[in-house]
């Protein structure tokens, strides 16, 4: 690469040289107004398959409705939410789902419809006198509980702008209840390390109030490290996936996405972080928050890496985090991530329910609470044995020599666990959880020798058609089994012809139908957008991905500086670096932290340097610089000409070896194919 390209592509790439894409960006899409061509009704075959699959769910169960709007104080009619960095668009707009009313149409399976309904449910709510929530403002939700000084906040959303937009709608309405009671924040809870828990902080607090009235911020030991790290490796790949796991640029109507499940879907806003002062290590922690006595229950390596649930005395509530919450959850995330361990979920679930046994209410940090002792310990019993179910279950079939497929084929929730709505399959699947259970406790291969070195997809689909008699015998094939309503196998067959010929754009027509149909069965909300995120895509092509990385600055200036190290490494031409020793130092002249970074068999170290261990062979190139210059660089706010040229940064050494050496690096592809070959 010639030394003016190399330039040129850290100037208009920064972000995607050293990409950092945490979990904050994985978990947040924007909303989008691209619209899906070629909508396509349900088939018959559809339409019996959605009838058959809630005959045993009684849908016009009006109790969940009931507890949605229990407590309702206000709720704004259409709630957008505009984004600090463009006014003209909005980070959350629940105005987009006003569609989702009345019965369910033929293209949604009608037990999600009704999730889909509840989760519309938006606004301020009395949990209890002196608890509040705010829910339908984003992903999750915003928890209030009064303090003797303040408010407690608990789980300030994903983004600064829908985590002020909530708390400052609570405040105007429960100002006449609490006439002497400050809208200060007394205290900050974040009860695990997914970015829609903690993401808006600094739209509610700033670091200086935190910092000037020792403003106690409490989370999970490890919060701080899996909040910034999570996903930084493989952060393109998770980015690109989430796309299609949370509907991204699917159309919001009866045709593309409903909602999430879990909720209606992230918010894509600026995003923040603040280190905790107070870090939760053990069951049972027992602190005074602002005069309220919170008893913790540690859960580390259960639905987040870094978690906690608490009870509160005073209360009888309980809450619950996400370790619970109403619907099955994932075991295994579609974007992709390493697998949770179903036992061990199952079994804080079961400590929890015996801790905090006495709790006559309960709360969590998404969708709507409840309230009464028995029902509680039953709904936490269901929670328990269905992860407990699938991990049993699965490794009983594991070890009677199934595959992951037949495991997920075969396996099925009892019906004393099936048809209880807090149990459905609205975010987490039974399948897709089973091969979870497997991968985690087997890995990928099923020990058949076929499956050790399989040859690569575009060359086993061609070899497919060929065998099959040639494109034509497979389209024929496709369509039958299209027409009989075999969608599944349609599928099967169509994406070896898509992969063999992808300009064959008949193929991949019958192929959008097909996925549309699955799409428009599946209770899960992630499936559904999958599944009809592919359909837009063999029709419409793979999208441009954009990636405003300005949205990350204050979490990337809370980030230790050697995460970034560990994302450049995965980004170094190899082929390129063939038989090449150099190195660069980076030193941090603001953190007092300097870094040699060297190339070697044709891989990145690095090292943090101090007195006692000083390089050993000769520097090449140094850069100095400040943290927040080297933020500023990676989110595109500087280029790499505007970096060398300011006053916060100095190179020492030849400039030339500065760019030889950052010429060895990609920018990865935020819009890699995925139903096409690339």
């Amino acid at each position: 690469m010639q030394n003016s390209t190399t330039v040129k592509f850290i100037s208009t790439n920064p972000g995607r040289l050293l990409l950092l894409v945490s979990s904050m960006l994985l978990a947040a899409c924007t909303t989008s107004t691209a619209q899906v061509s070629h909508n396509k009704a349900a088939t018959a075959t559809t339409i019996a398959a959605n009838a058959a699959s809630v005959s045993q769910l009684d849908l016009d169960d009006p109790r969940d409705f009931e507890e949605a709007t229990r407590g309702l104080i206000a709720s704004p009619e259409d709630l957008q939410i505009p984004s600090l960095a463009d006014p003209t668009k909005y980070v959350w707009d629940t105005k987009a789902y006003n569609f989702i009313k009345g019965e369910a149409p033929d293209s949604v399976n009608p037990s999600l419809w009704r999730q889909a309904k509840l989760n519309n449910i938006k606004g301020l709510f009395e949990f209890r006198p002196g608890i509040y929530q705010l829910r339908g403002f984003d992903l999750s939700n915003m928890t209030l509980i009064k303090g003797d000084t303040g408010w407690i906040v608990v789980d300030p959303l994903t983004s600064k702008e829908t985590a002020k937009y909530a708390y400052d709608f609570a405040m105007q309405h429960l100002a006449d209840r609490y006439p002497d009671m400050s809208t200060n924040i007394s205290a900050v809870i974040l009860t695990h390390s997914h970015v829609d828990h903690f993401g808006g902080t600094l739209g509610v607090i700033s670091k200086e109030e935190i910092e000037k009235n020792n403003i106690p911020v409490i989370a999970p030991l490890g919060f701080m490290e899996e909040a910034t790290s999570e996903n930084i490796l493989a952060g393109t790949a998770m980015l690109r996936r989430s796309s299609y796991m949370y509907g991204k640029d699917l159309p919001r109507n009866q045709y593309g996405h409903v909602g999430s499940g879990l909720g209606k879907g992230p918010a894509f806003g600026q995003f923040s972080i603040v280190e905790p002062n107070i870090l939760i290590r053990k069951t049972p922690t027992n602190l005074d928050v602002d005069g309220v006595d919170f008893q913790f229950q540690y859960t580390p390596e259960s639905e987040a890496p870094a978690e906690f649930t608490f009870y509160l005395p005073k209360y009888k509530a309980l809450g619950g985090a996400e370790l619970v919450s109403r619907n099955m959850h994932n075991l295994y995330t579609l974007r992709g991530a390493k697998v949770r361990d179903a036992l061990q979920w199952s079994n804080y679930i079961e400590e929890a329910r015996n801790k905090f046994g006495d709790a006559e209410y309960y709360f969590a940090s998404h969708h709507w609470p409840m309230w009464g002792k028995e029902k509680i310990q039953t709904f936490l019993k269901q929670q328990r044995d269905m992860y407990k179910f699938i991990h049993d279950q699965s490794l009983r079939r594991i070890n009677k020599g199934m595959t992951p497929g037949e495991i997920a084929e075969d396996l099925k929730l009892p019906p004393s666990l099936a048809y209880e709505f807090s149990n459905r399959e609205y975010y987490g699947t039974v399948k897709h959880n089973a091969r979870a259970v497997y991968q985690n406790y087997i890995g990928w291969y099923d020990s058949n020798p076929a499956h050790l070195d399989p040859l690569p997809d575009p060359q086993r689909a061609s070899a497919y058609v060929k065998l099959a008699g040639g494109s034509q015998n497979v389209m024929t094939q496709a369509q039958s089994a299209f027409d009989a309503g075999n969608y599944r196998w349609a599928a099967e067959i169509l994406n070896h012809l898509v992969f063999d010929d992808s300009a064959n754009m008949s193929a991949r027509e019958l192929l959008a139908k097909t996925y549309e149909q699955l799409g428009y069965q599946a209770e899960s909300g992630p499936w559904r957008d999958n599944y009809l995120t592919g359909a837009q895509e063999l029709r419409n092509g793979t999208p441009d991905v954009g990636v405003d990385m300005s949205v990350m600055r204050d979490v990337f200036l809370q980030t230790p500086v050697s995460n970034f190290f560990d994302a450049l490494s995965v980004r170094l031409k190899s082929e390129e670096a063939n038989g090449l020793n150099t190195n660069l130092q980076i030193n941090f002249t603001d953190i007092n932290e300097n870094y040699l970074l060297w190339i070697e068999n044709s891989v990145l170290h690095y090292q943090l340097l101090d007195g006692s261990n000083p390089p050993q062979e000769e520097v090449k190139a140094t850069l100095n610089l400040t943290q927040p210059l080297f933020v500023d660089l990676l989110i595109g706010e500087v280029g790499f000409k505007e970096m060398l040229s300011s006053a916060d940064s100095k190179i020492e050494g030849n400039q030339a070896n500065l760019i030889t050496f950052f010429s060895l690096f990609e920018a990865p592809d935020p819009s890699f194919a995925i139903v096409l070959p690339e």
